[in-house]
């Protein structure tokens, strides 16, 4: 019986079942591998392409423009180069691509490796937004348009509570000033609420206010979408500004700044300082006036401790700092919240809701809520939808879409449970367990979260889920 090479076998099966186009050619330039990945992308046929020069199957390439033979020549890699181009079936897609050179052991070239990466759709998605975010900057200049675009100002900010009060006060004097902002919040606390209110009630205020999250697009397009690109500057790039050339003059909100990679945090920072763009594959330098309000969901010295967020760039963006508080800190507001609610999506629903039940209030008193001002709105607007069209008060049965607010309230306080023979460590750990599931039961399950109303790690709160037995679903 022969032996089987387990080794080859399993790289086989992963280079032709990852997702990912992948092409290899040898030192004499004949493709080796060839996925079935790389082929849909190319609009080819695996056999068309293995064991031939790459320049036959591609005769429109050169030993200059074709990645791999340069590879293959020079020894140096090439990282994430963006491509735009017709395949063999006429389809234009975009990929990014990584092409490396293979070495023997005696440190001897063998040959070069080129990863694509499809993202066709999200470059489309991405040019509709450059579209759509340039039409609404026309829609703003325009007189017709003033009042149809949502605005948010400082008397949206609802809240009487001494944080929330603290951080609109420092928002309101940032608003005359030209500096950078750096705000930070948990998901769901307002922060572009916030953004808005510095940008609208500001001098600024008349100027384009542009909202990017910097999480949502990926790297290689997001330089892009910052800063334009010129024609030529990469394969089937076009002319086109980026959106600090259309928030000139005003404000750019970037939205998770600290998911931006580092590179592109470390050409941000020189736009910062040097006040112009270059457009990708441009050479002139184009001067910007754009105040820069950034935000961020995780605490910025936490970001710069786990790397993700450059020190020079945190200093440069924190000039003036705005903590949003969660609304488990500031729940005297919460009553407030609830009316301001129910006005909102009685007008849009059509309902005559004038309040919610005490008990249901008591619930929202106790709750944590880890998604905050959003998740509050959201339960607000499930139980409206339900409740019928004369009904004045919301109660506990209509909020059947956030049971696990309905639900979060102990069924038993943990210290009452009677001795029943048991030791004292037993009931400890009775207790202990009941604190845990009811921890889990607020958050929706979701373990970080209940590590931290818990005040425990996470990895503490892991092992206590596995000792006690207690099933997440």
């Amino acid at each position: 019986m022969k032996d089987v090479d387990l080794n080859k076998i399993l790289v086989q099966n992963i280079l032709h079942h990852a997702d990912i186009g992948i092409h290899v050619i040898d030192k004499n330039r004949k493709t080796i591998i060839y996925n079935d990945v790389m082929a849909k992308l190319e609009g080819l046929e695996k056999e068309q392409v293995l064991g031939k020069d790459i320049l036959e199957i591609f005769p429109s390439l050169n030993e200059e423009t074709s990645t791999l033979i340069r590879v293959l020549h020079t020894g140096e890699p090439i990282l994430n180069s963006t491509q735009t181009y017709l395949n063999f079936k006429g389809q234009r897609i975009t990929t990014v691509n990584s092409t490396i050179p293979l070495y023997n052991d005696d440190n001897e070239i063998i040959g070069a490796l080129e990863i694509s990466n499809n993202i066709t759709h999200i470059k489309n998605l991405s040019d509709q937004l450059i579209k759509l975010q340039s039409a609404l900057n026309s829609k703003r200049s325009s007189k017709d348009s003033k009042n149809k675009i949502k605005r948010y100002n400082f008397q949206d900010i609802i809240g009487i509570s001494e944080a929330i009060k603290a951080a609109k006060k420092i928002a309101k004097k940032a608003s005359n000033s030209p500096s950078s902002v750096l705000i930070y919040g948990e998901t769901g606390t307002g922060k572009e609420l916030f953004a808005q209110s510095i940008h609208y009630g500001g001098i600024r205020a008349n100027k384009p206010f542009i909202a990017q999250n910097c999480a949502a697009i990926p790297e290689a397009l997001l330089e892009g979408i910052l800063f334009g690109t010129e024609k030529g500057g990469f394969t089937g790039a076009v002319e086109r500004e980026g959106i600090f050339e259309q928030a000139n003059g005003g404000t750019l909100m970037l939205d998770e700044i600290n998911s931006m990679s580092l590179p592109l945090q470390a050409k941000l920072l020189r736009v910062l300082q040097e006040g112009y763009i270059r457009r990708i594959g441009g050479t002139k330098d184009i001067p910007v006036d754009v105040r820069i309000i950034a935000t961020t969901n995780e605490h910025p010295l936490e970001s710069i401790k786990n790397g993700t967020l450059r020190k020079d760039l945190f200093y440069r963006l924190n000039v003036i700092f705005i903590q949003i508080p969660p609304l488990s800190e500031r729940k005297e507001d919460i009553p407030i919240l609830v009316d301001h609610f129910i006005n909102k999506f009685n007008k849009e629903l059509g309902k005559k809701v004038k309040r919610i039940s005490d008990e249901v209030m008591n619930l929202f008193m106790n709750y944590t809520w880890p998604g905050n001002v959003r998740e509050l709105a959201n339960v607000i607007e499930g139980a409206m939808n339900i409740v019928d069209e004369n009904e004045t008060v919301l109660h506990k049965k209509d909020f059947i879409s956030s049971m696990h607010i309905m639900n979060s309230m102990p069924l038993r306080s943990p210290f009452t449970y009677e001795k029943d023979d048991k030791s004292l460590p037993t009931i400890l750990e009775e207790v202990e367990k009941d604190f845990i599931i009811n921890a889990l039961e607020n958050n929706n399950y979701n373990i970080t979260r209940a590590a931290k109303e818990l005040g425990i790690k996470r990895q503490t709160l892991q092992h206590k889920i596995k000792k006690f037995n207690i099933k997440l679903i």
